[in-house]
């Protein structure tokens, strides 16, 4: 076998330029973000016709868009009708503090609200999302493949508002009041996130909840 003598010359050359590539890409040359995740819980009840698959991938895209923010949602699906007597689940055991309920609803019993609103929430731990405006939105675009990332964002602007507050609308970004044909064209491109000031207070809220007791007040939410 024929061995190859090390060209040390040509090494040290090639580590030169190796360096020079990571300071030129910081990002992308061993860079690594070591912050873990701070994890939430999202206890869902679904009172709509929006399918399990649905549901994932609505909360694929809230996931995404609370992770730019520094925060894992964990979701755990509840029932909605009536439980065995007994039965224990984590539904059903008093709520921790870092806990957040969220209600998927058909449309509004009453026609109170315009169809430019996508759901409302109750701070600081219920949250309600309407799924036929969002099915209704995409068929509207006839894009219906819209409707569970249309969901998704508004999954996220509804737990946004148990985080920072019921007064927390902004002028930019997915905490914006009314979603126009603007921010429906970023929120298909997934550019519409939270912004830098929203998610430093979403992640102060949410490590000040995890030091907090149990919710051991809180009931489950009613239809």
């Amino acid at each position: 076998m024929k061995v190859q003598h090390l060209d040390w010359v040509g090494f040290a050359t090639l580590l030169a330029l190796f360096g020079v590539v990571s300071l030129g890409f910081p990002e992308t040359a061993f860079a690594r973000n070591h912050d873990p995740l701070l994890t939430i819980t999202v206890q869902i009840y679904n009172y709509s016709q929006a399918s399990p698959a649905m549901l994932i991938e609505a909360e694929r895209e809230a996931g995404r868009i609370l992770g730019a923010v520094g925060l894992r949602p964990v979701w755990v699906e509840c029932p909605v009708g009536p439980t065995a007597p007994g039965m224990e689940g984590p539904c059903q055991k008093a709520p921790a503090a870092t806990d957040l309920r969220l209600r998927v609803l058909g449309a509004p019993v009453t026609n109170v609200f315009q169809d430019t609103v996508f759901g409302f929430a109750v701070h600081p731990v219920l949250a309600s999302v309407y799924y036929e405006y969002a099915a209704r939105r995409a068929k509207a675009d006839n894009a219906e493949f819209e409707a569970p990332v249309i969901l998704g964002c508004t999954i996220a602007h509804e737990l946004g508002h148990l985080l920072l507050g019921t007064n927390s609308h902004s002028d930019e970004g997915i905490m914006q009041p009314r979603w126009e044909s603007s921010q429906f064209r970023q929120l298909m491109a997934g550019a519409l996130l939270f912004t830098k000031d929203q998610s430093k207070l979403m992640l102060v809220a949410a490590r000040a909840r995890s030091e907090q007791p149990n919710l051991t007040s809180a009931s489950a939410p009613a239809r």
